[in-house]
């Protein structure tokens, strides 16, 4: 458990945290409901792959940027502040996009949204730390990552309705609305959250506490369950389609997937922090299961197996989520939490386009079952580092120097 300054306890009631949820669904729903219609728009405006690459980058590239600084920030004013600005800064984002009704500007307004979301994602993941009590947190998270995935779920079928029914302006006039909504719902209901004292931190203070055990192992296993889950997403349908599954059921495959992880996260979350599932039980746990559903995929012989494969990758990926968020919120000081959860979710990136290039490389120079095994032997040396790592928590020494 962890010792962090107790005194600066702040609860807040589950309803406080819903629009916390809803800005997750927001940057989930707006990053897949674009992304799934852009290589219709790129051949409309007879545009390169490198032109649909890179639309598709831009955006996870901004947060990949933004978000250490957003989080850095989130701890020196306060998150509330930094989640409504992100919120108010995606709507207008999408709402310049829908003013100039240029579709030339599509990249320039994702990239808009990436900033945004790289404000509003780390800042929403400190509210949820600092506005639970510890022995809460993984079902707060779990919840979390839960409407997260409903948004990644309903992006790419609701984003291609919206397109097709009325355009890219009808697709960012809804996104404008979304952020709008949840800003003002959280400016009404979110408590404030002031900045806590914070004491000086040298450029060698931060290096050891992004080094230790309590940041190092979780973070490995977000960014690993988060590589798999991409490439489940990715890579499954071509399992798929190479056994004669149609794209109707392929698509059903990446949803049951999408909508299994949803599901398993809120109830692995509450076994943590009831004490039926330690983190580095859970931790190992989940990253084996992916890895499980990774080399099932591997050696696909059929429908079942490639179901299969996706239930084991989302359960997996449900289970290490949570409580990998947990852990690390558990193992940091609450004045560093931004700043903490933001460089965590830089890993959440990484791994979100690592893992597909690196299943995608070796599929193109083998083939399909290498890397998926390739990933799964991954997945799993991630998962002997979680047990190794997650057993023992570095003392962190504490700065000495006010600020």
């Amino acid at each position: 458990m962890s010792s962090h300054r107790p005194e600066h306890a702040q609860v807040a009631s589950p309803a406080a945290l819903r629009p916390l949820y809803a800005a997750g669904f927001v940057t989930a729903f707006g990053a897949h409901s674009i992304a799934a219609s852009l290589g219709g728009y790129t051949h409309d405006q007879h545009a390169s792959l490198l032109t649909l690459g890179l639309l598709l980058a831009v955006y996870d590239g901004a947060e990949v940027v933004g978000k250490p600084v957003f989080g850095t920030l989130a701890d020196r004013i306060g998150a509330r502040p930094v989640l409504l600005g992100g919120l108010v800064a995606f709507a207008l984002a999408s709402a310049g996009f829908v003013l100039a009704d240029d579709p030339a500007l599509v990249g320039i307004a994702r990239l808009g949204q990436g900033i945004a979301a790289a404000a509003f994602s780390p800042a929403a993941g400190s509210l949820v730390a600092r506005l639970t009590p510890e022995h809460a947190r993984g079902h707060r998270f779990g919840n979390y990552g839960a409407w997260k995935g409903l948004g990644y779920t309903l992006g790419p079928v609701l984003g291609g309705i919206l397109v097709t029914a009325g355009g890219y302006r009808l697709l960012f006039t809804v996104l404008t609305v979304l952020a709008l909504t949840a800003a003002a719902w959280a400016l009404a209901a979110v408590p404030a959250t002031p900045p806590l004292p914070r004491t000086r931190e040298t450029l060698l203070d931060l290096a050891r506490r992004l080094t230790s055990a309590g940041f190092v192992p979780p973070t490995l296993a977000l960014a690993s369950a988060t590589a798999a889950i991409a490439v489940g997403v990715g890579f499954l349908p071509v399992a798929g389609a190479a056994h004669g599954l149609s794209p109707l059921a392929t698509g059903a495959v990446v949803s049951l997937l999408a909508a299994t992880a949803a599901l398993v996260q809120p109830r692995a979350g509450r076994a943590h922090d009831t004490g039926r599932l330690a983190a580095r039980t859970g931790l190992t746990l989940g990253l084996v299961l992916a890895a499980g559903g990774a080399a099932t995929a591997a050696a696909a012989a059929g429908p079942v197996t490639v179901t299969v494969a996706a239930v084991l990758i989302g359960v997996g990926t449900g289970i290490t989520t949570p409580i990998g968020f947990a852990r690390l919120a558990a193992t940091t000081p609450p004045e560093r939490l931004g700043q903490t959860l933001g460089a965590a979710e830089v890993g959440r990136e990484l791994g979100d386009a690592g893992g597909p290039l690196l299943v995608g490389a070796l599929a193109s120079i083998a083939t399909l079952t290498i890397g998926m095994l390739s990933l799964a032997a991954l997945l799993t040396a991630t998962a002997a580092a979680a047990w190794a790592g997650s057993g023992r928590r570095r003392p962190q020494s504490p700065p000495t120097a006010p600020s």
